[in-house]
């Protein structure tokens, strides 16, 4: 599918029901497997971007243009629809259409915008964005998008900074009134969720919470979450299990999902299209030659 035709999927996928489970993809490789595994859709967040990419914490130090480079490679990756972390826009509302128009770009099939100014995922005190200014600024991105159907969201941090159910309503209906086609309560419980759903017009997409399964969230009144750090910590599991073998045994025979792993990795990368390609359209005789 063209970026078009996946945005149109995703945006009909997500008024149909039922809840949409969406992992975090934190490199091609990990979003080729969200696609192999069946999956209808894969996200790209700031928090595996700020892990894999930097090696460092989701405070604020993901730019604009490693977001966008991050996407855009799982966007070039696998046919899925790719939802993507546009952070606070990087920008003022006057500013922020280039943030839409690079994520477009790009590939993407939409994009959250958030009111956090200053201390997601850290043990401090947390800063949101006023009201006005936070809807100003997806008010500019609806209207900065050319493709209808390239989803902008509207994203609060209310129930992460305050627990306050009515500023997380408050905040939500004026990113819904500024044309936000789905509305994102980041960090909200199923609970809080279901309490405050009816006051809630429109699609509302969540994040996973420790504790709770799918169907919590469901019954919580979600239309799609985003598992947004599952591959993430699956491959930090995975190798640093794997490394502790190696260091106690001096051996990579043996170990599951190393060596016997290779065929079915390298089938992945599509090594066998590099040889039907070579063998129809390679210069003939060059076999053995060295490259320059």
């Amino acid at each position: 599918m063209n970026p078009n035709e996946r945005r149109r999927a995703l945006k009909a996928r997500l008024t149909a029901g039922p809840t949409l489970l969406v992992p975090g993809a934190y490199d091609a490789i990990s979003a080729m497997l969200v696609e192999q595994a069946g999956f209808e859709a894969v996200y790209v967040g700031s928090y595996s971007t700020a892990a894999s990419g930097i090696g460092t914490a989701d405070v604020g130090i993901v730019s604009r243009d490693e977001m966008v480079r991050s996407a855009q490679a799982v966007v070039n990756a696998v046919k899925l629809p790719v939802l993507a972390d546009a952070e606070d826009g990087w920008a003022d509302a006057a500013n922020i259409w280039r943030t839409v128009r690079m994520f477009e770009d790009a590939g993407v099939a939409g994009i959250h915008i958030e009111d956090h100014a200053f201390g997601k995922h850290a043990a401090v005190t947390p800063r949101l964005d006023p009201v006005e200014e936070a809807a100003g600024r997806i008010a500019a991105a609806v209207a900065a998008r050319r493709d209808s159907d390239f989803l902008i969201i509207g994203r609060t941090d209310a129930a992460w900074a305050n627990q306050h159910e009515e500023d997380i309503v408050r905040r939500l209906s004026a990113y819904r009134v500024a044309g936000a086609d789905i509305l994102m309560p980041a960090g909200i419980m199923p609970d809080m969720l279901a309490r405050i759903r009816s006051r809630i017009d429109g699609p509302v997409l969540v994040t996973d919470t420790i504790g709770t399964s799918l169907e919590d969230e469901k019954h919580g009144g979600a239309d799609a979450v985003l598992y947004y750090g599952f591959t993430l910590y699956a491959a930090y599991s995975g190798v640093k299990g794997a490394l502790k073998t190696l260091r106690d045994t001096q051996s990579a025979e043996g170990i599951s999902g190393i060596r016997d792993a290779i065929p079915e990795f390298e089938a992945l990368l599509d090594y066998e299209g590099f040889l039907e390609r070579h063998e129809q359209f390679g210069a003939k005789g060059n076999e053995g030659k060295p490259s320059a």
